[in-house]
């Protein structure tokens, strides 16, 4: 048989046999011919799904062999000269097929007929050019395969639809990725620019460290892994120890882009190479030293949620697990027992105990005691206790690392804009050194919660809302109490927040000792979050500045500034009247809710023991009802605390739908 007239004879819409890999022989139909390629293309439907594949020439005819010596033994005359031939020929019969309701809106130019041999039955069809087929008991072209081809026509304009939607649709994200990577491209040249005219001198382990009554520092963390898929700019240099540079991109009126680098200077800087001992080298190891002399120490990570506050005072993470001996809470242990074992401090008789507990919207935890919840009083003598709370007496380091596992697992965690597994309370690792039971020194530890602008929380539902606030209300509390201590006043605000509250002793008295680490994140989507936390360290620092000075003009500037700032608008703590609202709103709530829990369990507990009197086999009638008349008298009063809760839950949502509306 001749290949290349086999090959010739070839039409779309053909039925023939293919070959599937599994060895399977079955029909299909002709969709194309690539002469150059050598291969046709083929269709068939199975299984309701259209599939198809390329066969070559070479197996096309070697499956088809009946087919092809078929189709060269007919001739193919013209339509007019056929037509003659069908009148001469009394034994030919001519078939008509109708086409399918599908079709017949259709018209069809192009039509074929084919003449068998005198010596064979002839048959003509009409039927559309992609769909002519042979007559033959072995290839049929039924009405069925017309609706099928009639269904893959329409799939495929589908599915050709929704690849120029797709096409467009990258197009155009391929497009606004270009722009962003070219404006950040731009960013960065500036930004190299500008650190190659610096000079270097970073801190190193072999500088010494200072002492200071407060220490403000900063760390820089690297850029994390979604930050780099993102391509993100690092936009912190830190080209000394202790001055810091973040590059602001702007841009002008005219669409021109500038870098605004904004200069602060503190009294260390740790840049993205800096490792968690040489950050406690500087900032939380001098601390140590002091509570053995008889001082109040406080050292705490500030900074926005995911900038590496967790990683510095609890340890690296590897994956979901932390490895504790590797944070700021270890090393400081460490240095604790080594300092015990010196003959100077061993002769004292110091033992060392360790509580571990969480300020959580407003209340205190014991991260030791299974989460048992904690009650902050106030004493005749003004000390603050934190009733219930559990000390332990650790006898090593090792015992410290333990209990810090156990407490960072029961922390309180959630979901933020910026990281999917944030701390949302503030953690609080206090050592305690104790002389004969009477309190000698103390240092506390603080991992703080992540600060978040209420532009960020106020769209959130209830507990979001409210944890951020709270949050929020804290850090003001501490930053008013910072300032109380470096101006040296007579009165500290540390009711203002259950955080100061617990930590008064470490706001008042000469021997207080403070150090703060601001953690940043340099990437260009955090520079206004970046930007707010260097302002507030900044502002701790001009505190303490104005605290060592002798300049009244300049005391009664930073005041007036001070007071400016307390009443300004500032996207980190200053609150705005709305957020204020909410804030007393929800400080009503919280302590109506707190008093009518405690009324309830004294109810309860009162009814019970009514009822242990009534058990008992003979019991006084008339105290019984004493003390039932009790009973229903603070059940009233819970009655009339119920309805002042209910009350201001009200004033909470309007205060609450006031801000989201603000914020919209």
């Amino acid at each position: 048989m001749n290949s290349s007239a086999a090959i010739n004879s070839l039409t779309i819409g053909l039925s023939i046999q293919i070959s599937r890999s599994n060895g399977r022989v079955h029909g299909a139909n002709v969709t194309g011919i690539n002469h150059q390629k050598g291969v046709v293309m083929v269709e068939w439907v199975e299984n309701a799904a259209t599939k198809g594949k390329e066969v070559d020439f070479g197996e096309l005819i070697r499956l088809n062999t009946d087919l092809f010596e078929y189709m060269n033994s007919v001739e193919v005359l013209p339509l007019k000269e056929n037509v003659d031939v069908q009148k001469n020929n009394s034994r030919q019969t001519i078939s008509r097929i109708p086409a399918p309701p599908v079709f017949s809106q259709r018209s069809y130019s192009l039509r074929r007929s084919v003449q068998t041999k005198p010596t064979t039955p002839q048959q003509v069809h009409e039927t559309e050019n992609k769909s002519l087929s042979p007559a033959v008991s072995k290839v049929s072209f039924p009405n069925s395969s017309a609706r099928q081809k009639s269904t893959l026509v329409q799939q495929m304009e589908k599915m050709k639809s929704k690849q120029e939607t797709n096409k467009a649709k990258n197009t155009e994200i391929r497009a606004k990725r270009a722009k962003e990577c070219g404006v950040k491209w731009e960013f960065q040249k500036m930004i190299e620019e500008f650190r190659d005219s610096l000079e270097y001198t970073p801190l190193s382990f072999s500088d010494s460290s200072e002492d200071h009554r407060i220490c403000v520092c900063v760390r820089k963390r690297p850029l994390n892994k979604k930050e780099i898929a993102k391509k993100e700019i690092d936009v912190i240099t830190i080209p000394e120890k202790g001055l810091l540079l973040l590059h602001e991109p702007k841009q002008k009126v005219d669409l021109t882009k500038y870098l605004d680098n904004q200069t602060f200077r503190l009294d260390y800087s740790f840049d993205d190479s800096a490792t968690n001992e040489m950050v406690y080298r500087f900032t939380a190891r001098p601390l140590v030293q002091k509570i053995f002399e008889g001082s109040m120490a406080t050292c705490f990570a500030y900074g926005q949620t995911g900038s590496g506050k967790t990683h510095t005072m609890g340890g690296d993470f590897c994956g979901k697990s932390q490895n504790s001996s590797k944070g700021i809470y270890a090393f400081a242990a460490r240095d604790v027992f080594m300092l015990l074992s010196q003959p100077r401090y061993s002769i004292l008789g110091l033992e060392p105990y360790v509580s571990f507990f969480e300020i959580y919207n407003g209340k205190v935890f014991d991260l030791l005691n299974k989460k048992a919840k904690l009650r902050v009083l106030e004493d005749g003598k003004q000390q603050v206790h934190v009733v219930g709370l559990q000390e332990r007496q650790v006898a090593s380091a090792e015992d410290v690392i333990k209990v810090i596992d156990i407490g960072s697992a029961c922390r309180t965690s959630g979901q933020t804009f910026a990281n999917s597994s944030s701390s949302r309370s503030h953690a609080i690792l206090q050592i305690v050194l104790r002389r004969r039971g009477n309190l000698h020194g103390k240092f506390s530890l603080v991992d703080l919660a992540g600060n978040e602008r209420g532009a960020d929380v106020c769209s959130s539902d209830r507990q979001t809302l409210v944890e951020g606030a709270e949050i929020n209300r804290s850090l003001l509390a501490l930053k008013e109490c910072i300032r109380a201590l470096g101006h040296n006043q007579t009165h500290t605000p540390f009711r203002m927040s259950k955080l100061t509250q617990v930590l008064r002793d470490s706001f008042i008295g000469e021997n207080s000792r403070t150090c703060m680490i601001a953690m940043i994140s340099p990437g260009i989507n955090s520079c206004e979050y970046t930007l707010n936390t260097l302002r507030y360290a900044d502002r701790v620092k001009e505190l303490k500045e104005t605290s060592n000075g002798s300049n009244s003009e300049s005391s009664d500037k930073e005041d007036i500034e001070d007071g400016e700032e307390s009443n300004a608008i500032d996207k980190d703590t200053v609150l705005s009247k709305q957020m204020t609202s909410f804030y007393d709103a929800m400080s009503c709530v919280s302590e109506l809710e707190e008093k009518v829990v405690e009324e309830f369990q004294e109810m309860i507990q009162r009814g019970m023991q009514v009822l242990k009197m009534v058990e008992q086999p003979s019991y006084d009638l008339q105290s019984v009802v004493t003390r039932v008349k009790e009973v229903l008298m603070e059940a009233m009063a819970l009655q009339e605390n119920m309805k002042s809760l209910e009350s201001a839950m009200v004033a909470e949502e309007k205060a609450s739908s006031h801000l989201k509306n603000r914020c919209r």
